[in-house]
């Protein structure tokens, strides 16, 4: 690992697809910094991985702005430069709008839609300077709906604004990946009381396509890659 081996910044990397995603990093060679709000996943996370110099934890949350700028302040302290963002962070009530408790839903709004919006924000001029990526992490949720689902409409929202932004910050040398799961076997499904029913991916099948997608040529921005377990009819 050089000084000038790349360096990404993905938040809620202390468990889940996070996780997977800074771990193919790592072992890949980068550095990465991971954000999340608790303090002792992000330590279990760094211990895990064996306390390697090239990772940093920050503990933070992704929808405020305040502690967004601060990790990719952080990042950029750190490592001296920033190649990629991963929006990552994200989470569902497990509830429907007509049914639900409006309880859990502000913040959830706020973690899955203003989130990766902020993250863009913090980042865009160190994006620029290396002419990096935005790897936003949506859902199969955001392209088929869900009968209450508003989870699936923050996704919904996840998706324009992955094209949205690739429309403004294309011509700055900066793509924009949207990655778009099916049913994943992660920490995500807590709320829901439980995995689902039938096949699954892991995480690190995850973190395979965002890494694929980091990787390839100059040139090349891959935008949008739905990923489904084989069997998952919507």
């Amino acid at each position: 690992m050089t000084d000038d081996s790349r360096v990404a910044l993905i938040t809620g990397g202390g468990s889940g697809i996070g996780a997977a995603v800074a771990r193919r990093l790592l072992d890949a060679g980068q550095r990465v910094a991971v954000t999340g709000r608790s303090e002792a996943r992000l330590r279990r996370f760094a211990e895990e991985a064996g306390e390697p110099e090239a990772l940093l934890t920050l503990p933070g949350n992704a929808a405020e702005y305040d502690d967004v700028r601060s990790a990719v302040g952080a990042t950029l302290a750190k490592f001296g430069r920033l190649d990629t963002v991963v929006a990552n962070a994200g989470f569902a009530t497990g509830d429907s709008v007509a049914e639900g408790d409006p309880a859990g839903w502000t913040d959830m709004v706020l973690t899955n839609v203003l989130g990766p919006a902020l993250l863009i924000r913090a980042s865009i001029d160190a994006l620029k300077e290396t002419r990096g990526r935005v790897v936003l992490i949506g859902s199969v949720a955001g392209f088929v709906p869900t009968p209450g689902n508003l989870y699936g409409a923050t996704k919904y929202a996840v998706t324009g604004l992955a094209e949205n932004t690739r429309r403004q910050v294309t011509e700055w040398g900066v793509g924009v990946t949207l990655i778009a799961p099916g049913r994943v076997e992660t920490p995500f499904w807590d709320a829901h009381g439980g995995l689902p029913p039938g096949e699954l991916l892991t995480a690190g099948q995850i973190a395979d396509s965002v890494v694929w997608a980091m990787g390839q040529p100059a040139g090349v921005d891959v935008n949008t890659v739905v990923v489904r377990p084989l069997g998952q009819p919507n």
